[in-house]
This record gives C-alpha cells, sequence and structure tokens, in this order.
C-alpha cells in the first residue's frame, strides 16, 4: 500500500491481514523505480495507492507538486503494476466535479473540476486507467477518520471538536454538500472491491448528503460538546481554491455504504475509547 500513513491508509492496515504499507517518508510514489522494488520483494496480489497531495488551497500556489504526485505518482504506480501483475486500486475525489447538478454525481457524469487540485486527481485517473485500463479508480468524498490527515491536523470532524473545546469560535460553510465518509467503511468497501473483477471508475461514499455545518453540529452532538456553529455561505470565506457546491456523489455500479451518521457515531465510539492512532 501506498500513502499507508492517512486516514485512509491507516483505516485499510488495520483491517488488512499481514499487510505491507509504505508512507511518503518511506516510499514516494514519486520513485517509480522504488515502487518496483517494493513489490518484487513483497509480490502483493494488490496495490493500494492512498497517496495524494490533498491540500486544496495549497495547490493553487504548488501546482507542479500537486501534479507530480496526484498526476505523475499515480501513473508511476499503474505502470509499476502493468509491468509486475498485481491489481492496482487508486483513489480519487468528487472534487473532479464543478459542483452544478442538482443531483449527485454517478460515475458517467462529465468531469469539469474547478481547482488545481481536482484537476490534478483527474489526470491521475487519467493517467492510471490509460497504463493500466482494469485498475479500479474509486472516487469518495469528505473522509473522516480515527486517524487525521497529516496535511490538516487532524480529519475534520475531530478539528470541530477540538476548536469548540478550546472555545473557539466556529464557522462552518453551510452551502457545500458532501458525503461524509467514515475510512473504516472506505475500506472495507474497498477491500472487497479489490477482490472482485471490477474496473474502470466507481464512486464509493456514505448514504446521504449533507452541509458542512451539518456534519460539524453531529460531530459535536456525537461526543456530547456543547457549543454554538455559524453557518456562512462560501462565498463569505477567503479561500485559494474554488469548491463544488454539489460535492455529493451517487452510484450506478455499486451500493452505498451504511448512512453517514452511523459511521460519525462509531467515530465518536473509538474516540472516546481512545482508538490508536496507527496499527
Amino acid at each position: 500500500m501506498l500513502g499507508a500513513g492517512g486516514q485512509l491508509g491507516s483505516a485499510l492496515l488495520r483491517l488488512l491481514p499481514d499487510p505491507v504499507g509504505f508512507t511518503r517518508l518511506e516510499l514516494s510514489v514519486g520513485d517509480r523505480l522504488g515502487i518496483e522494488r517494493a513489490i518484487r520483494e513483497h509480490r502483493p496480489q494488490v496495490v493500494l495507492n492512498c497517496a495524494a497531495f490533498n491540500a486544496v488551497d495549497r495547490a493553487e500556489s504548488e501546482p507542479q507538486l500537486a501534479h507530480e504526485v496526484n498526476a505523475v505518482g499515480a501513473a508511476n504506480a499503474a505502470a509499476a503494476c502493468r509491468q509486475l501483475g498485481p491489481r492496482f486500486v487508486h483513489f480519487s475525489t468528487n472534487f473532479v466535479f464543478d459542483g452544478s447538478l442538482d443531483r449527485p454525481y454517478v460515475e458517467g457524469d462529465t468531469a469539469r473540476p474547478l481547482s488545481v487540485y481536482g484537476r490534478s486527481k483527474l489526470e491521475g485517473e487519467e493517467a492510471v486507467l490509460a497504463t493500466l485500463p482494469e485498475a479500479l479508480v474509486i472516487r469518495t468524498a469528505a473522509v473522516f477518520g480515527d486517524t487525521g490527515s497529516a496535511v490538516k491536523g487532524g480529519s475534520f470532524p475531530e478539528r470541530v471538536v477540538e476548536r469548540a473545546r478550546r472555545g473557539e469560535r466556529l464557522r462552518v460553510v453551510s452551502d457545500q454538500k458532501i458525503n461524509p465518509t467514515y475510512a473504516r467503511d472506505l475500506a472495507q468497501a474497498a477491500i472487497a472491491l479489490a477482490g472482485s473483477d471490477m474496473t474502470g471508475v466507481v464512486h464509493v461514499v456514505a448514504a446521504g448528503c449533507c452541509a458542512w455545518d451539518e456534519l460539524a453540529r453531529a460531530a459535536l452532538e456525537e461526543c456530547g460538546v456543547d457549543a454554538a456553529i455559524a453557518s456562512v455561505a462560501t462565498a463569505d470565506l477567503t479561500l485559494a481554491a474554488a469548491r463544488p457546491l454539489n460535492g455529493c456523489l451517487g452510484s450506478l455500479r455499486t451500493a452505498p455504504l451504511r448512512p453517514w451518521r452511523e459511521g460519525l457515531a462509531e467515530w465518536a465510539a473509538n474516540r472516546s475509547e481512545g482508538a490508536p492512532d496507527s496499527p
């Protein structure tokens, strides 16, 4: 597994039997020869690529880095799998869409990314499938997990809860809709799909859509924190990168995961029990 240090990678490591995972520092997706050496040494049946440059706003000022990781790196991993034989599963994002539809986006909808990050992820999808047509590309949305994103200093619900407990003012957008997807649920589904014969693009998200402010309030409720959330419009915030207002995904190829609120409840329970940050 590539990108084993993040939310999804950590969840996959906990669920897979005898996993071999590499963090960004241990094996970069920019190192195609290194990826090939790792595949030859460990002989995996499946390579899962969770590595990504996912600092959405920062990507606007560092487009080359976003491209190198999200597009070139994805192509490197796909090429190594094409040469050496393991199945390849790559993860992508709802940010490949512009958010203009009035329904959840499905696999056949036209991708029109609004940001550098979204464009780099779409380029990665295209490079993977051009290099290895039998690869599987899993698009997902608003992933949160027991281990937080290293880029952002914690998953969104975790950041909301911690800021509320510090007494900070909380302003959260109300006009961006997403499927909050628990990393453990996504990992379980990805493992099942990796063992199937499905190829191409598939959307895997929690059932149901909500706005970010609704998710924030639900996280506080699940953690027993009494704090106010000020709902704001995206236009009221200073953001370097444009976001799709409708970031909701649906699928014509697979059933949704359990409702997002159920995943959030499990996240809160694990949090209160002190779930470890690493396997």
